[in-house]
């Protein structure tokens, strides 16, 4: 029998799903991203974890006809942060500038100065938006150098990690030791997160970037009428909705009391939104 390895088991069986089966684009980054503009990427080095090629594409497609200068000042507030802040904090920052959009001033066609919100997503139709998943993504800290297993973009922005072990390691082991050392060494990493995933090929888990392991949910069913099932199939299963996790997850989450300022305090992630997403049939 061959001995699978989490590189042949987990990563390349996700991305390959997320593709074939979502219609992601997916690259394998490892040793093979070239840097600069027309990079792989497109970032300039391995610092960089907003890619701002896809970012700045999306704004202009969901924001027509304004100057360029628009579209500049939308990128850098997406991509800058204090060095002061906190990760939470800048996450925090970064999950209303997704819901609400990039608040950004320009000067009008007469000289007026003009101000508008730009939208980052297209929350209505989710096929509207750019789905990467990047295998093997390197990022630089201050310090130390760290490769992601794989990272979810949507129109540039990271909003999906996930770390994968060999099928015979506990879960836990990745969020204790991996998670944990990822969030200490390249902590502007998860500036944009939204989503964590744990997987070892047979389990997996779902949960946020602040939420206690013992508060990651096993995905043990595709809707509340199912029988319990607790595997990574049912897991890549119920990404053929994920898409609809993702964005229209902020779209019920804004009209509710603050997911992230509520939940954070407590470290108790409320999955049953991701869930009910999945079960809701996409708006027409």
């Amino acid at each position: 029998m061959k001995y699978l390895n989490e590189d042949t088991l987990v990563q390349q069986t996700t991305a390959d799903y997320l593709k074939s089966k979502l219609g992601w684009d997916s690259v394998y980054a490892y040793n093979q991203e070239t840097f600069g503009a027309d990079g792989l990427l497109g970032r300039k080095s391995d610092r960089e974890v907003v890619l701002t090629r896809y970012l700045r594409e999306a704004i202009k497609k969901f924001n027509p006809e304004l100057p360029e200068t628009a579209y500049d000042e939308a990128v850098r507030q997406v991509v800058d942060y204090s060095q002061s802040q906190s990760m939470l904090s800048s996450n925090f920052d970064k999950y209303k500038m997704f819901k609400d959009g990039a608040l950004v001033s320009f000067q009008g066609e007469h000289g007026e100065i003009k101000k508008e919100r730009l939208r980052l997503f297209d929350f209505n139709e989710a096929a509207n938006n750019h789905f990467l998943a990047v295998r093997e993504l390197w990022v630089q800290g201050d310090l130390y150098r760290r490769r992601i297993d794989i990272a979810g973009f949507v129109n540039g922005l990271p909003l999906l990690f996930v770390e994968c072990k060999n099928i015979h390691k506990d879960l836990r082991n990745a969020y204790e030791r991996n998670l944990a050392d990822y969030k200490d060494t390249i902590p502007h990493f998860f500036h944009h997160n939204a989503m964590v995933m744990l997987a070892n090929g047979d389990k997996a888990k779902i949960g946020t970037l602040t939420a206690g392991y013992e508060h990651f949910h096993e995905w043990k069913r595709l809707s509340e009428s199912d029988p319990g099932v607790v595997d990574m199939e049912t897991l890549l299963a119920a990404a053929k909705n994920l898409q609809k996790v993702f964005l229209l997850g902020f779209v019920r989450l804004s009209r509710q009391k603050n997911f992230i300022e509520e939940k954070q305090s407590a470290g108790k992630p409320n999955l049953s939104w991701i869930r009910g997403v999945v079960a809701t049939p996409r708006p027409k």
